[in-house]
């Protein structure tokens, strides 16, 4: 069983135990999070199964994790509104004053109001979007290159940076900016690259899920594990990592804090990644 396997294996068990110490397995949906968390078990379990000479299965067992990502993202948004969005709130206020506190202010509410600019607000936005494509790019294009291992390393890391963020998600639930002031409007909401953003996510955001934010994390993670194998690759993912961190404030989907703290969990998760994967 590989390190991926276990992180995420521990990942079920944990969120399981949550679930459970929260009471009634049927309501709320909590018996269809147990019933996925023992598909997935199965899952992992028949791929380690798999023989080396058999290419496609290998392939798919190289790259699951990133198949887990929607549906463990998913589960996020029914145990934060478990929890209640008293408490959710209450988590809210507190990260506001730290941003008040930091920053003077609320900087993903005040920044893009105070400097609107359609091609800065296209920039961002379209960068924010290219977190999807580093995530899932990186260690795709190494083992369509030949080089297993390292594919494997970059998403290890990359995982634990999601898993890092998922267990805060599940203890301290924060909805966000996004979800907790009105949404910019005018030119800077309209532009093409900003419809492109709040399309996906009108499709499947889930609340509760923005402290720290595992967009940067996992951006951070899987650029310095590409900048190890693949220089020209990674230093263009680091650009983009670059924009998105600074965008996901602008674009008032992040607080400051929330891409800050991001920072740090994807730069230990990629040094943790290395040190568990070696």
């Amino acid at each position: 069983m590989r390190p991926v396997d276990k992180l995420i294996l521990g990942y079920l068990g944990f969120v399981t135990l949550v679930i459970l110490s929260r009471g009634s397995i049927v309501e709320s949906g909590n018996a269809w999070l147990l019933g996925m968390h023992l598909l997935v078990g199965a899952l992992i379990f028949l791929f380690t199964r798999i023989q080396p000479e058999q290419r496609a299965g290998t392939f798919l067992r190289d790259l699951y994790p990133l198949l887990l990502l929607l549906p463990l993202y998913g589960e996020i948004g029914v145990l934060s509104a478990q929890v209640g969005p008293d408490a959710v709130l209450a988590h809210e206020s507190t990260v506001q004053r730290w941003e008040a506190t930091l920053f003077g202010g609320q900087p993903s509410f005040d920044w893009i109001r105070r400097s609107p600019s359609v091609w800065w607000s296209a920039v961002f936005h379209l960068a924010y979007f290219a977190y999807y494509v580093i995530v899932v790019l990186g260690p795709l294009l190494l083992l369509v290159r030949g080089r297993r291992p390292a594919a494997r390393s970059v998403l290890f890391a990359t995982m634990v940076a999601f898993i890092t963020c998922y267990v805060v998600f599940v203890l301290y639930p924060l909805a966000g900016p996004y979800y907790a002031f009105p949404h910019p409007t005018g030119p800077v909401r309209d532009v093409w690259a900003a419809r492109l953003v709040y399309g996906v996510l009108s499709l499947g955001s889930s609340f509760g899920a923005a402290f720290p934010s595992s967009h940067v994390a996992a951006t951070v993670a899987a650029t310095l594990g590409v900048l190890q194998y693949w220089r020209s690759l990674g230093w263009a993912f680091a650009g983009l990592a670059f924009l998105l961190t600074v965008g996901t404030v602008y674009c008032q989907m992040h607080y400051a804090v929330d891409a800050i703290s991001g920072v740090v969990v994807g730069v230990g998760a990629w040094i943790v990644g290395r040190r568990l994967d070696a």
